[in-house]
């Protein structure tokens, strides 16, 4: 059974049609109900959100609920880590 999708309340993510190549949308937050999802949904001081999109073709926010299982018997933490430099692309 697939688990319940958790939206992120108070962002807003939009795709800039026409805009140039290096552009590929905008992300609005509603400062109130932001920090009360972020700090509702914060582990360890990260919250990780997915932007997916819709049927319809709608962009969304969604908080990534992913858990790696444990390896060998221990608890593993969820990827929590800051993105890195070499991952970025440019």
């Amino acid at each position: 059974m697939a688990e319940e999708k958790i939206f992120a309340d108070g962002f807003s993510f939009k795709r800039r049609e026409g805009a140039p190549d290096f552009v590929v949308g905008r992300i609005s937050v509603k400062v109130d109900d932001a920090i009360s999802f972020l700090k509702s949904h914060q582990k360890g001081g990260w919250v990780n959100l997915n932007c997916n999109q819709s049927r319809s073709g709608n962009y969304y926010l969604e908080l990534d609920t992913f858990v790696p299982k444990p390896k060998g018997g221990v608890d593993v933490a969820p990827n929590q880590a800051p993105v890195q430099e070499s991952d970025l692309p440019f």
